[in-house]
């Protein structure tokens, strides 16, 4: 066995997995420090983002859809199975550019149902398998972790590699969903040319965070299989 080697191995991992949380954590506190900053800028128009629903679904044919309040903080989306675009508190009731740029991306979701999105589509048939084995591989790295089986670690790795398929579904979904959000916005006239440029800046850090979760998976990917070949060596 070579020690050098294995040393050099066992950083590379260790450095993945930093950069993998250094990036989670940096988009992460961007949508926040975007979220808080455009949440205390009022639109001109005044209307909550559940009238903003409201308005973009009725527009779009979609008036069979309710738009409901739910708790928490950036809780806010559409329930395709239900039918039912949820807001989070903040966001139903605010006036906030934050409240209606979350309030008409969850509609960009409805609309997509309503257009069958292929993306929409794949992604949706995803989520009951991809829930299963991301609960199963959480089980199956720690296990392997502190057991040292490489039987378990080779299936996190294929479980991880479901998980970025997934992911890599869902970055158009989300990154159309907000291009509707902005036209619809826009031909409402609901926002101005000012406005827009800060709704485009609040998405835009929302669909970061997808990105970096993306990245960070990969890096974790990588890392799983470094150890897969330390530990077969």
């Amino acid at each position: 066995m070579n020690y050098f080697t294995l040393g050099y191995e066992n950083m590379i991992t260790i450095i993945l997995s930093v950069i993998g949380f250094v990036i989670v954590l940096v988009a992460q506190l961007r949508i926040n420090s975007a979220y808080a900053k455009s949440k205390a800028i009022d639109s001109k128009k005044g209307f909550s983002g559940q009238e903003i629903a409201r308005m973009i679904l009725d527009k779009n044919g979609l008036s069979d859809i309710h738009v409901v309040e739910t708790k928490g903080t950036l809780t806010d989306h559409y329930d395709p199975s239900r039918k039912v675009v949820r807001l989070s508190t903040e966001v139903f009731h605010g006036t906030s550019i934050a409240s209606i740029s979350v309030a008409a991306h969850e509609c960009g979701h409805a609309i997509q149902d309503k257009e069958n999105y292929h993306f929409m589509r794949i992604r949706s048939a995803l989520v009951p398998f991809v829930n299963l084995v991301s609960y199963l591989g959480y089980f199956a790295v720690i296990v392997s972790l502190l057991a040292g089986i490489t039987g378990y670690l080779m299936i996190g790795i294929l479980i991880l590699l479901a998980t970025i398929l997934f992911q890599l579904v869902t970055l158009p979904v989300e990154f159309d969903a907000s291009k509707r959000a902005g036209i619809q916005l826009e031909q409402l006239g609901i926002v101005d040319l000012e406005e827009q440029s800060d709704v485009k800046s609040m998405l835009g850090a929302a669909a970061l965070t997808y990105v970096a979760s993306l990245i960070s998976s990969v890096l974790n990917l990588l890392r799983l299989i470094l150890m897969f070949q330390d530990r077969n060596d």
